[in-house]
């Protein structure tokens, strides 16, 4: 009687791993947004790791999130580490590279509760005094991250933060830009 359960069970776990297998190893998540300011605004708070607290979506999760920094104070070689709760996890991330006004690359390294390394990046285009900022995220899912692939919408779930980020960034750039205008007039 145990024989052929053990052997249906076997079966299903066998298959499952094969589903997880053949699943597509590479991702990638990208989002834009337009923001009504100059490219060099919305770069400025991108590329200081420190300005990253009014504007991600992750730092109003956990009010006790724990942070450190290192290297310059901006750009290229400033890295960012965190240690939050469940839903935030552990890791660092390290400002690979930085063109003014133009692009961000972002290594990313998930620590807990699961280890990952990403590439995250920002690319900004102006036209006029108007900025698209598109966010993208990309890697390779290792075996955890195909088999949660199966119950989870990585785009969905990871897109709509993005979203979030970046509405979040456009308000933040936005009212920057309307204090140092107001400022400019004399009208503050």
């Amino acid at each position: 009687m145990f024989t052929p359960i053990l052997l249906a069970v076997a079966i299903l776990i066998i298959a499952f791993v094969v589903v997880v297998l053949l699943r597509p190893a590479d991702f990638r998540v990208e989002k834009s947004a337009t923001i009504s300011a100059p490219g060099e605004i919305a770069f400025a708070q991108v590329n200081d790791l420190h300005q990253w607290a009014a504007w991600s979506p992750w730092e109003k999760i956990d009010p006790a999130l724990k942070r450190s920094y290192a290297g310059p104070a901006a750009g290229t070689c400033t890295s960012y580490a965190w240690a939050g709760n469940q839903k935030l996890g552990e890791g660092r991330m390290t400002i690979t590279e930085s063109h003014p006004s133009d692009f961000i690359r972002i290594k990313l390294e998930f620590l807990k509760p699961f280890k990952a390394t990403h590439t995250a990046e920002f690319r900004f285009k102006t036209e006029r005094n108007q900025t698209v900022v598109t966010w993208s995220m990309f890697g390779k899912h290792n075996f955890m991250g195909k088999a949660m692939g199966l119950v989870m919408n990585c785009d969905k779930m990871l897109g709509s933060q993005f979203e979030k980020g970046l509405a979040q960034l456009k308000s933040t750039v936005e009212a920057s830009t309307e204090h140092v205008g107001l400022a400019s007039t004399g009208l503050r």
